[in-house]
């Protein structure tokens, strides 16, 4: 057989190849077995020997010698070339981003609306009035993302010294932002935040596809297919520039001459110098008073922080996200660590003890509703507003039967937010950094699981012990968000699924009228068989102040000494808060004939921004803060009837509270509490004051004794001071800290 044969002869085929000195060997002996195992079978050894002298592989290996040959010769892109790039990359971003933010508007007569005005009301409309700016109105706010985006381009090129492959990066990160922030705002007008980065780092993001609309689909599938051919020719481009790197880079060899060396050197130089920009930019963006702060000032950057959606429409999604990306909370406190805070949590613990040795109830036995009603003030607290008719009757009657006085408020006109999560949380808003404008925007986002006080309820009776209500939108101050992080079941708001229920109007008022909102909670408080904490955030007189009502006697009923048009503004106020106070008065007496105990929190917010004259005023700075504020029991409560001494409850800042409620209801405290009364009782209120007639910026904080007098911090009592650090460490702790506290039983009450 051929197998076995010991010297077979080549075939005359095989004689005239070059292979014709070739052996064939034998069968293998065991003694070569070895041998053999590590050589090729002939067959294959034949075949690619044939390939490698074939036609198409000479030819092949022609090519890529020539193309190795052409690509040493390629010429080296410019720098012109890629400045040219830049520019047009970068722009094209910027318009994508803004892009994002608009969407085509709709008419519910399109005949009745001209050409012109859909044009500029159109998505392109609206994109070339956000350019335009810069020559129209001197808003160069284009221009400020232009150079943001510039600044994360440069990151990108100096760190990867690549230019076209830093171009299809950027493209890449730019364009899933646009895609990404343009599908929030449909689903939940609100644009992408440095928080939702948390939902990727969580391990969810595999489950971002499932929110994507289908109505979106077509723009993302799109998105992808241009990012792919973009990609491809950049990488096509980065092949066939001759300037491999941006800057001269050598890892292997870095000294081997003095231009090596130079070119190492300012690759690094340029690396880290772009870098640092960017991350100093971001870092200091929502600080007040810093140069990045101050250069996108200058350029038109306007904070709108009640609301990142108008924030991110006006001011461009990358600012409003970098603006969030970072706010200092607070300095660290010296004397903050473990055993600082062991100590501190023994001690009111200790207090709260004894306290609740004194107090016979809980809190949860009753329903608690805390009321920011907005706006709400007397008018006639303001200087030089005169009323021949007292706008607030009831309420006024009120105060004189039940536990009530003045909160000093942090802003005027604005920030009701603020004021909001003082009194949910206990924080002070004095105590944060002054930069620190907004917690519901800058705070609450990055924290995991923030502390208020419905938790007391939730403790109790589960995820419903707790509900809030919000006759508007439920993206402002990224309420909705925030609500859930704090515990609440739902928040009922305009767009919510199901939207709160009782929606009336009073005349050609745009709110939700207070009456309505009453309902509501109403509605919650008979359908429950267990005790909630219910919060509400009120509408009906927010501004604008403009002629809504039918019938206002406060038209005649002025007799200030002001312009016509402030004027007009003070008396439509007053009509409104006219309608609280008797939309109010009824609210309760239908709690009244309620067979359960429920305590109301009922607090104005801010003064309205109306007040020209007054607040031209520095001597009027106080006045200008404080609002109207009461705690109420109906008749079901054992507290009942009850009105703290005017010289506990007379003068407070919205963070005192619960504390108080606590008090007015004869209840039992947590040790976090506890400290809450006993700062109450030395500094009965402490609140950052904004010094113009403005809800946002700088402000000086204030003390007030139990008369309202304003106390410098050095006039203090040595208690006071101690307190006030105590305080400090607590909030520290549970804003930026360790949270030392969260695990120490410290907001439990036993």
């Amino acid at each position: 057989m051929d197998d076995i044969q010991n010297d077979q002869e080549p075939s005359a085929q095989e004689s005239d190849t070059d292979m014709e000195k070739t052996e064939v060997p034998a069968v293998p002996s065991k003694q070569n077995d070895d041998q053999q195992s590590n050589k090729l079978p002939l067959p294959f050894a034949l075949n690619f020997s044939i390939l490698m002298v074939s036609q198409p592989m000479v030819m092949l290996a022609k090519a890529i010698s020539f193309l190795r040959t052409l690509l040493k010769k390629r010429p080296a892109a410019p720098y012109t070339l890629y400045v040219v790039v830049m520019i047009m990359v970068d722009a094209a971003a910027v318009l994508f981003i803004q892009w994002s933010m608009y969407e085509e508007p709709t008419y519910a007569d399109p005949d009745a609306v001209d050409d012109t005005t859909k044009m500029f009301n159109s998505v392109a409309g609206q994109l070339t009035k956000f350019v335009a700016q810069m020559w129209m109105e001197h808003n160069y706010v284009w221009l400020l993302n232009f150079l943001v985006l510039g600044m994360v381009y440069l990151v990108l090129i100096f760190v990867l010294n690549r230019f076209w492959v830093a171009t299809a990066v950027f493209a890449i990160i730019t364009s899933t932002y646009a895609v990404a922030n343009s599908i929030k705002v449909d689903l939940r007008n609100e644009p992408i935040i440095p928080s939702d980065l948390g939902f990727l780092s969580s391990g969810n993001g595999g489950e971002i596809t499932s929110f994507i609309p289908k109505d979106s689909q077509p723009l993302v599938d799109g998105t992808i297919t241009m990012l792919i051919w973009l990609t491809i020719i950049c990488l096509a481009l980065q092949l066939i520039d001759g300037r491999r790197c941006v800057i001269p880079f050598h890892w292997w060899r870095p000294f081997r001459n003095t231009k090596t060396i130079i070119g190492n050197c300012t690759r690094i130089i340029a690396a880290v110098l772009s870098v640092t920009l960017l991350w100093s930019f971001t870092w200091n963006l929502g600080v007040n008073g810093s140069w990045s702060y101050k250069w996108a000032k200058s350029l038109g950057d306007d904070p709108l922080l009640w609301s990142t959606v108008v924030d991110a429409t006006y001011n461009g999604p990358t600012m409003d996200f970098l603006r969030l990306a970072h706010a200092k909370t607070m300095d660290k406190p010296k004397d903050y660590n473990k055993e600082t805070m062991e100590v501190l949590a023994k001690r009111y613990k200790e207090s709260a003890q004894a306290t609740n040795e004194t107090r016979a109830n809980n809190l949860t036995d009753s329903t608690v509703v805390m009321i920011l009603s907005e706006s709400f003030s007397d008018p006639t607290r303001a200087p030089g507003v005169e009323l021949t008719e007292d706008p607030m009757p009831n309420i006024h009657a009120l105060e004189g039967t039940t536990t009530s006085g003045l909160m000093l408020s942090p802003g005027i006109g604005g920030g009701t937010a603020n004021i909001e999560h003082q009194a949910l949380t206990g924080l002070s808003l004095a105590l944060f950094d002054n930069s620190m404008q907004s917690p519901y925007q800058e705070l609450v986002p990055h924290q995991k699981t923030p502390y208020t006080f419905n938790q007391i309820w939730n403790d109790a009776y589960g995820k419903n012990g707790s509900v809030a209500f919000h006759p508007y939108f439920k993206n402002m101050y990224l309420r909705d968000s925030n609500y859930k992080k704090f515990g609440f079941s739902k928040l009922y708001s305009l767009d919510s699924k199901p939207p709160i229920t009782h929606q009336d109007h009073i005349d050609s008022s745009p709110y939700v009228s207070d009456a309505a909102s009453y309902q509501n909670v109403l509605d919650s408080i008979n359908s429950n068989d267990h005790t909630q904490f219910i919060q509400l955030v009120t509408m009906q007189n927010h501004a604008p102040y403009n002629d809504f009502y039918a019938d206002n006697q406060f038209k005649e009923a002025d007799v200030s000494q002001f312009s016509d048009e402030e004027k007009q503004s003070i008396d439509n106020y007053a009509k409104g808060i006219s309608l609280t106070d008797q939309e109010t008065a009824d609210f309760l007496n239908q709690l009244n004939a309620v067979d359960k105990p429920v305590t109301v929190i009922f607090y104005g917010d801010h003064l309205p921004g109306i007040y020209s004259t007054a607040t031209k005023d520095k001597n009027n700075t106080l006045v200008m803060h404080e609002t109207d504020y009461f705690i109420w029991s109906n008749q079901a409560s054992a507290s009942a009837g009850v009105k703290l001494d005017p010289q506990t409850a007379g003068y407070v800042s919205s963070n005192s509270f619960m504390a108080l409620a606590a008090k007015h209801m004869n209840a039992k405290v947590s040790p976090y509490l506890e400290m809450l009364t006993q700062v109450q009782a030395q500094i009965p209120a402490i609140s950052r004051l904004i010094s113009s007639n403005d809800s946002w910026g700088d402000g000086s904080t204030a003390y007030l004794d139990a008369e309202g007098n304003r106390i410098k911090r050095k006039d203090l009592s040595k208690e006071a001071n101690q307190l006030l650090n105590d305080y400090r460490l607590v909030q520290y702790d549970m804003s930026k800290g360790k949270g030392y506290l969260n695990d120490d039983g410290f907001f439990a009450v036993k």
